[in-house]
């Protein structure tokens, strides 16, 4: 039987993000993790998951290690608030992490869902999406698919989810 070789051309690109998703350093929850993990892989993309408390410093360097095309901080304890401020400015200080799309979600606070004013804050400190406990999982997979797999930046003229839009993360 005789074989004939296959030639490829052009550079195939794989489908789908790469995505860090992780908690921060005062959280132990996993199952959020989880949960996120199945749900993007479900979705077609690649997912490190760094897990439960992690240190600040750790997710900087595994992030600049990987250079995912998204970042997605997940809170339960209620503390993500304050620790996501702390996060995102040391991830955007980093020049190549600086326009990476990064979102937070869960409970972001410990009196309840969120409001206008701390979303916008958590915006304005370099979030690109906030979604909090309570929200919808499309507005979150619509943010999700709204990024372009590879670019490690958000597409030109693309900015934030509205302030309100949620998922538990």
């Amino acid at each position: 039987m005789e074989q004939h070789a296959v030639e490829q051309h052009g550079k195939a690109e794989p489908a789908g993000l790469d995505v860090v998703v992780t908690t921060m350093a005062s959280d132990s929850h996993t199952w959020n993790l989880v949960f996120l993990q199945l749900l993007l892989e479900e979705l077609g993309h690649r997912v490190t998951n760094l897990g439960a408390c992690v240190p600040d410093e750790l997710l900087v360097g595994e992030c600049r290690r990987i250079a995912p095309d998204l970042i997605v901080l997940s809170s339960v304890n209620g503390h993500g608030f304050h620790d996501g401020l702390r996060v995102i400015a040391a991830l955007r200080a980093r020049p190549e992490l600086a326009r990476t799309p990064t979102v937070i979600g869960g409970k972001l606070g410990i009196a309840g869902t969120g409001t206008p004013a701390r979303q916008h804050r958590l915006l304005a400190a370099g979030f690109d999406g906030v979604f909090e406990e309570g929200g919808s999982v499309l507005d979150f997979q619509a943010f999700v698919g709204s990024l372009p797999a590879g670019s490690r930046a958000l597409p030109t003229g693309a900015g934030p989810l509205p302030a309100g839009s949620g998922v538990l993360l």
